[in-house]
């Protein structure tokens, strides 16, 4: 390989190293990406093993006050999902909302409760009864909760809103 190159003219030397160094530069581009990515990968599991970790090392404290908060429950009060979207209609009449829908529940079993989701959404509302309907909500906390909220403008009439709950409740297992 020596003795060709050496055997070649000048400006074919140049063109032969230049291209070698595109080459090169372009499979290092490459490496350099791959290691960039590795980096930030092993960066977040980094990170997300330190947040675990701390919560493991909570344990203990955790578990005591979920007793203790399990404790203080009513299971009367507790609601599961048929109950629950019977309580999302009645709280929706009481506020005045009459466009709303409320879509079928899901649910997460453990040992000791089971929680139960709804998707709740209201069109063309008013500001009042969104935000009376969302008082009423907050009222039978801790057995009925928002996880998630998104709200917006009806383009033709940007005073009526559309608003989109995803209500939680915690059945208590008996």
């Amino acid at each position: 390989m020596k003795a060709y190159f050496l055997s070649r003219l000048l400006r074919e030397k140049i063109l032969l190293l230049a291209f070698t160094l595109l080459g090169a530069a372009i499979w290092l581009s490459g490496v350099s990406d791959r290691v960039g990515t590795q980096w930030r990968a092993i960066k977040a599991t980094t990170t997300d093993l330190d947040v675990q970790q701390r919560w493991l090392l909570q344990r203990e404290r955790i578990e005591k006050e979920a007793t203790l908060a399990i404790e203080h429950l009513d299971p009367s009060k507790s609601l599961d999902s048929v109950r629950l979207q019977n309580e999302i209609n009645s709280l929706a009449r009481a506020a005045g909302l009459s466009n709303y829908d409320v879509a079928d529940s899901r649910t997460v079993r453990t040992n000791q409760f089971a929680v139960h989701s709804v998707q709740f959404s209201a069109r063309n509302a008013d500001i009042a009864k969104l935000i009376a309907f969302y008082q009423s909500l907050a009222q039978r906390a801790p057995y009925l909760g928002l996880e998630q909220f998104a709200l917006a403008a009806n383009r033709a009439n940007p005073s009526q809103l559309t608003a989109s709950w995803r209500v939680t409740s915690v059945e208590i297992a008996r």
